[in-house]
């Protein structure tokens, strides 16, 4: 039987919350998609996405059509899903960003290289799903995620999150111009390196302290390791392949809580 391959959280999988950061590996695509590819935008065969969704909905303990990804934009627009949310629908609507409060409905991300966040709340059992590309972490995605997350529990909650595998400094070569713009988004930490001479930034740290200054203790920030570029082996990476690099799949499911 296949079963698809996965990173956890042990923050999140300490707390209760079924979850998963797939990686490439364990799938039915092909060719460049090899082997878990879940998006069909990049010019995959729909049955084999299909396929790769029902391995994902298996290890998260829910049916295909309560996993939700939204068409991503780069931007800082958070959906929050009804109870009778399913995918296609949600498919349909334009969002960097998905909170459910609904048990065993999951909120899911696709990425190849910019960064998976999975946030939880362990007093109500919601959560919610970010994807944090440079222009989302410049355009405050993750600060928006968060506080729509509070929003929709009515209380700061009790957060965590977890920061998926994604590109890192190392491969992640920018301009001057966009280093300067990235550095501002965190002023109080380092996250500009220089290797050759050229500008890499360290986009991870740049979310970890946002998760931060929107009030997640660092304590509660989980950084579950990989660099998609630097991985061919076990991760799709945008900036390595192109356009035809196939799609990671983030989700978290929402829980019951008493």
């Amino acid at each position: 039987m296949l079963v698809a391959h996965y990173l956890t959280s042990p923050l999140l999988s300490a707390a209760g919350f079924r979850h998963a950061f797939f990686t490439r590996h364990h799938g039915w695509s092909t060719g460049p998609f090899a082997t878990l590819n879940f998006s069909v935008s990049v010019g995959d065969a729909e049955h084999n996405v299909a396929q790769n969704h029902g391995l994902a909905a298996a290890q998260l303990g829910v049916l295909p059509e309560q996993i939700c990804c939204a068409t991503q934009a780069h931007g800082r627009r958070v959906l929050v899903l009804e109870a009778s949310a399913r995918s296609a629908e949600v498919a349909a609507q334009e969002a960097d960003a998905l909170v459910s409060i609904h048990p065993g409905l999951a909120c899911g991300v696709r990425t190849a290289d910019c960064i998976p966040i999975l946030l939880a709340d362990r007093i109500s059992g919601a959560v919610a799903a970010v994807h944090a590309g440079w222009r989302g972490v410049v355009g405050g995605v993750v600060t928006a995620a968060v506080e729509q997350l509070r929003a929709a529990v009515g209380d700061r909650g009790a957060l965590l999150a977890a920061i998926g595998p994604h590109i890192s400094s190392a491969a992640f070569e920018v301009s001057e111009e966009l280093a300067v713009t990235l550095r501002d988004c965190a002023p109080t930490v380092e996250v500009v390196s220089y290797h050759a001479e050229a500008p890499h930034v360290d986009l991870g740290r740049i979310v970890c302290q946002q998760l931060c200054h929107a009030g997640i203790p660092r304590v509660c920030v989980d950084r579950v390791g990989g660099c998609t570029a630097s991985d061919p082996g076990r991760y799709f990476s945008y900036r390595r392949d192109g356009a035809r690099s196939g799609r990671h799949l983030s989700a978290i499911v929402a829980s019951a809580r008493q």
